[in-house]
């Protein structure tokens, strides 16, 4: 069996080379393009009070937001050599030296923010209740979402640790040149974990494809759990809680197998190391991607427990016609009496 897979040669980010259009920008446009149409879905079989002319405006300013939580979090939090406090212009300027680059740098965790305000305030406008679009978005997002960490594996980046499991593959951009900082801890790091490192020159060791990890546990697989819950919510606004709980559960996680940037590290550390991070993830040090999701995972409990308590809480599956009576919203309670009821008729009628 091979002790690792290599990058695929042929794959490279343009989608044509010398152009400057690449297969990272086309996955965002497949990711929102997923999202809308699985939207779109939820709101005609629940016939849903929303027009084709909302649902679209309701995609723009929420990709606009998204986009630019998506990229300030990038710039703010993540990006360590200050460059945007001194000049903020660049955070959205995207050329670099004459030369047009694009938007380099995305943060999941400012996306979601900005998607989250976009959605509040839209909703708030036009009248919708939050909780209700809110669900909708969460069980659409995730599938989307699958296409972005697909984009990163054709990019080449945002890969993982060093490994020997048989899947582990070598990235064109996962060497360790001489001059490097760290290249004697991860060179003696690595040879102590048996890997066959050469005697000089660049260190390109097998790493975990996490890209791939992710694409499958943060977006199919927590698509399908939502997809399948989404008709049996206990009540509005749970999905939201799922999905924001779920997404931080599951990344906190596979933070254990993916390289956080060089620059930053462990911002908490119970237990101080020295060991680089391309070599391995001590389980009681966090970076900062754990951190904030951790983060997600109890703003996820608290708002699931403030959901619950907000009036009007009962799920509707399918909104009446227009123009139909609508049908009688049943509480937490009521529920819980009928179900006492029904017991207690059971119970004479064994009695009997």
């Amino acid at each position: 069996m091979p002790l690792s897979i290599p990058f695929p040669s042929w794959l490279k980010p343009e989608i044509i080379p010398g152009l400057p259009f690449r297969w990272y920008g086309l996955m965002y446009i497949v990711a929102f393009g997923a999202a809308f149409l699985l939207y779109r879905k939820q709101v005609r079989e629940r016939r849903f009070p929303m027009t084709d002319d909302q649902l679209s405006a309701l995609f723009f300013w929420g990709i606009l937001a998204l986009l630019a939580g998506a990229r300030l979090f990038a710039a703010f939090v993540y990006d360590t050599s200050g460059t945007y406090y001194r000049e903020p212009w660049l955070v959205f300027w995207p050329f670099r030296n004459g030369r047009f680059t694009g938007l380099q740098g995305m943060s999941y965790h400012g996306g979601v923010i900005g998607g989250i305000v976009a959605i509040i305030v839209y909703s708030k406008v036009k009248g919708f209740e939050f909780r209700e679009t809110g669900d909708m978005f969460a069980a659409s997002i995730p599938l989307g979402y699958t296409a972005g960490r697909l984009g990163n594996f054709i990019n080449g980046e945002l890969y993982g640790r060093f490994t020997r499991m048989p899947w582990g593959m070598t990235f064109p951009q996962g060497g360790i040149a001489p001059g490097d900082s760290r290249y004697a801890a991860i060179k003696a790091g690595a040879e102590s974990m048996g890997f066959d490192v050469p005697a000089s020159g660049v260190i390109n060791l097998p790493r975990h494809p996490s890209q791939l990890y992710e694409m499958l546990l943060e977006g199919v697989l927590l698509w399908i759990v939502i997809w399948i819950v989404r008709n049996r919510k206990p009540f509005k606004g749970f999905l939201i809680s799922l999905y924001i709980g779920g997404y931080g559960l599951v990344r906190f996680f596979l933070e254990y197998f993916r390289e956080p940037d060089a620059d930053m590290g462990y911002p908490l550390q119970f237990v101080k190391t020295d060991l680089p991070p391309a070599l391995g993830h001590p389980a009681l040090c966090f970076s900062t991607g754990q951190l904030l999701c951790l983060g997600m995972i109890a703003a996820a409990v608290v708002w699931g427990i403030i959901a619950r308590r907000l009036p009007n809480s009962a799920p509707v599956r399918v909104y009446p016609p227009a123009g139909a009576e609508p049908a009688k919203s049943v509480s937490a309670e009521e529920r819980s009496a009928a179900r006492n009821s029904r017991r207690k008729l059971r119970r004479n009628l064994r009695r009997r």
